[in-house]
């Protein structure tokens, strides 16, 4: 019987018992908040999100709510294959935006948009081809509307009364012609949900008859025949087009639809539907799926390919399913539709010329596949111009490889190699490509003018000075570049919107002004300020950062950035530190020593944020540098302890040597895989006064499958496995420790279990450790009185082992 992820079964006091008997003198705590310089951070005003047509003529102002409460996340929600869905009113678990505002970027006139209702919850925000409507849905307590809103008007208005299911994959799109929307309703008579009986009527079975097929492990997944009942009810969806009169034309019969797609002269629909026979191991993604051709009106034109199950792909990054995969319309032609099959089995040690090939089928679909490329590593997109060639995009993640080839599109012929690098080489990166609409309204490479084909890319910028975006003009044949811009300090200016008429539009923000939207003159450089989003963190003014650059012990250059409380002045003496990081591998020490990010960015506060502990008189060293390398034959995470162990000591060292941080008041923390790295440095290092570990996974031996960037199994490396897991050393870790976990973290790997085992360890062992479970919550915390919680347990847990440490 499937548990509402609201509600506790008897299994699970059954599982808590134990621990809850150690801790009863907690049981009556309830939801603390932290000090005030921390609330007002927490209490900030969210600055709107912004979405701009494809013309940039106007953009969409959308404003989000404050966090929810703990009785709205309260609300019941189903686990069902690797899904969180609110039974309430079929949706995926999840919240919208409250209001919208059209902007006109040229006259900087705003006006909001009437008509919505007094509690939105906006999402699936879709603009028509024309531009003249933005349609989206509307999340009420018991079902999901479809609205629409008039961008020459102003005014919302929802145009039926069906309600949409947005619990998976398709909710809608626009049809060509911007008259109708094809949307997912719930089916008319779809009665009440399955119930489970109360009396079982057999035992639970699955079986492997001698097939290899290993999964990575997962959450939220079918587990009997009751919850695959719920699984159809919630997940069954009949199609249907509806004008903006509200009148419904269903297409098609009911079903459960991963992907509906028109074909560019919207006479035919790509359609992937989910089909038997579902799996208790894997999540809904790798369930069997149909891939069809119709028409317009629903006819099954051609049942293109039937995918199986696939539970069976063998552990690695390399390795893909058989079979056809990632199929899409070719948005350069009337309806031909291309994809990607394995020609190498899918396996990745098997042997091959040819890895991959691309396939393109055109309408009316009765003839056969022409093979249209073939790649040398595994696929990882095409990018199309509007006629004559196109860009592939292959990558191989083993070696990190990363090469593009330009290619006629008509023939498939390979005319030449554009990009040949390491795919962790942040210098050498192109950046993505700009696009423009074509005739079809589909997005395609944007040209200059000229015979050869010249691009357009925007680039991130890493470079040795910080990252500086840029939007790069790029000869494909002679390979000449040109910067046509490129951000300059003392602002982080990163292009948004370029259509190669003259000017560019940006966002624009420093150390201490929040990101706004300018437009540039390119020939004359002036700017023209599109918003005036206001500071969000007006606490935070005057507070110091800085990006540091420091050498690990093997001569690898770190990087960090530095925050000190407003006024502070070395001759006040070190202060208490608070380190947060995140560990990510790489294959080469050339690419772990890049630079990494910019001082010049506008500090951004999440819930999550270490960021906080600079108003209350720490020095906060956030995303310090945390790289795990493994050259050629050896894998990063062979010596992952010792790498860590050495970043952290690097990272002290430096701090300290500035004279910033007290070497005997320095905490460690992070969230997730940075959990996971803090136990193991309270496990291996007399480093730091105290850790926080905030919702991480601690024996690797529960991810035998592998985990993270890891691609051998248990079995294969048991070793690495063992060493890796801070649950091997608990009886090591004697600094004090907060455990932090959200009863119902969903993230796969790190399962709740994983901090109470931990925290039993440690405990049994004599160390210090508290263990904070946060009911409702997922592996990102949601409720406010969740936030404040959790803020003000790690406030009282710095305060006392860190920055009264010794004293």
């Amino acid at each position: 019987m499937k548990r509402q992820l609201t509600a506790c079964s008897s299994t699970f006091l059954l599982l808590w018992l134990p621990f809850l008997s150690t801790v009863t003198a907690q049981n009556s705590l309830t939801y603390q908040t932290p000090p005030e310089s921390i609330r007002a951070l927490v209490d900030a005003p969210n600055t709107p999100s912004v979405f701009f047509t494809k013309e940039r003529d106007k953009m969409l102002l959308l404003e989000r709510p404050d966090f929810p409460t703990i009785a709205d996340i309260s609300q019941p929600a189903l686990g069902l294959a690797g899904l969180r869905i609110n039974p309430a009113n079929n949706a995926a678990v999840g919240s919208g935006f409250t209001t919208i505002t059209v902007k006109d970027v040229k006259t900087g006139e705003e006006y909001p948009i009437t008509g919505l209702p007094t509690e939105a919850s906006i999402g699936n925000i879709t603009f028509s081809p024309d531009e003249k409507w933005v349609a989206f849905s509307n999340s009420t307590k018991t079902a999901v509307e479809l609205w629409v809103a008039d961008l020459q008007q102003f005014v919302a208005r929802r145009i039926t009364d069906v309600p949409l299911n947005d619990a998976f994959g398709f909710t809608f799109t626009w049809a060509p012609g911007s008259t109708h929307i094809l949307a997912k309703f719930i089916p008319e008579g779809r009665g009440s949900a399955p119930q489970a009986s109360e009396v079982p009527t057999g035992p639970v079975v699955q079986e492997n008859l001698g097939k290899t097929a290993p999964s990575r492990t997962y959450q939220n997944l079918l587990e009997d025949p009751h919850d695959e009942r719920l699984f159809d009810y919630y997940l069954t969806g009949q199609l249907a087009l509806v004008d903006l009169g509200g009148n419904l034309t269903e297409v098609g019969v009911p079903g459960i639809y991963r992907s509906v797609n028109y074909s560019p002269d919207g006479n035919y629909l790509l359609v992937q539907r989910v089909e038997r026979p579902y799996s208790y191991l894997v999540p809904v993604y790798a369930f069997p799926y149909h891939t069809l051709i119709w028409d317009k009106n629903g006819n099954e034109v051609k049942r293109l390919y039937e995918a199986p199950l696939a539970d069976n792909v063998p552990i690695g990054f390399d390795n893909v399913v058989t079979g056809q995969r990632a199929h899409g319309w070719r948005p350069d032609k009337p309806a031909t539709l291309y994809w990607v099959e394995a020609l190498d089995g899918g396996i990745a040690r098997n042997k091959a010329e040819h890895r991959d090939a691309v396939y393109q089928l055109e309408a009316p679909f009765t003839g056969q596949p022409a093979n249209l490329i073939q790649t040398a590593l595994r696929y990882s997109g095409i990018t199309w111009a509007d006629k004559d060639f196109a860009i592939l995009t292959e990558r191989w993640r083993q070696t990190r490889k990363e090469k593009m080839t330009l290619f006629d599109s008509n023939s498939g012929k390979a005319i030449q190699v554009i990009a040949d690098r390491s795919s962790e080489d942040t210098y050498t990166d192109p950046g993505r490509f700009v696009y423009t609409p074509n005739g079809f309204n589909r997005s395609v490479l944007l040209l200059d003018k000229g015979r050869q084909p010249t691009v357009f890319t925007i680039s991130g910028g890493a470079s040795p000075e910080g990252d500086r975006p840029f939007l790069m003009r790029w000869n494909l044949i002679s390979g000449k570049t040109d910067t046509l811009f490129q951000s300059q300090a003392p602002y982080y200016e990163s292009p948004v919107f370029f259509d190669n008429k003259g000017s560019l539009i940006i966002s624009r923000e420093s150390a201490e002004e929040p990101p706004n939207y300018y437009t540039v003159n390119l020939k004359s450089r002036s700017m023209t300020a599109i918003t005036a989003f206001a500071h969000p963190y007006t606490s935070l003014e005057g507070v110091q950062k800085q990006q540091l650059s420091y050498k690990r012990n093997d001569g690898l250059t770190l990087t960090a950035t530095l925050y000190l409380p407003a006024g502070y002045s070395k001759e006040d003496g070190p202060l208490p530190m608070l380190m947060w990081a995140y560990p990510r591998e790489f294959k080469t020490a050339a690419a772990a020593s890049q630079v990494k990010g910019s001082p010049y960015r506008f500090t951004r506060i999440s819930w999550g944020s270490p960021i906080y502990w600079v108003t209350r008189g720490y020095a906060v060293l956030d995303n310090a540098d945390m790289p795990i390398v493994g050259e050629g034959d050896e894998e990063p995470n062979d010596t992952f302890v010792p790498q860590v162990q050495a970043n952290a000591k690097a990272a002290i060292d430096y701090v300290t040597s500035l004279g910033v941080a007290d070497r005997k008041r320095i905490g460690v923390g992070g969230h997730s895989y940075g959990a996971f790295m803090t136990a193991n440095l309270l496990a291996h290092t007399d480093l730091f006064a105290a850790g926080i570990a905030r919702s991480g996974a601690y024996n690797r031996t529960l991810t035998p499958f592998g985990f993270q960037a890891e691609p051998r199994t248990y079995w294969q490396a048991p070793e690495v496995y063992y060493q890796m897991s801070p649950f091997s050393f608990a009886d090591k870790i004697k600094t004090p420790l907060l455990l932090i976990h959200g009863m119902d973290d969903e993230n796969s790997g790190t399962f709740p279990i994983n901090s109470e085992r931990l925290y039993a360890a440690i405990k049994g062992h004599g160390g210090t450790v508290r263990l904070v479970f946060l009911p409702k919550e997922l592996h990102g915390y949601r409720a406010k009185e969740s936030i404040y919680h959790t803020l003000w347990e790690m406030d009282r847990w710095l305060e006392q082992y860190v920055k009264n440490n010794g004293r």
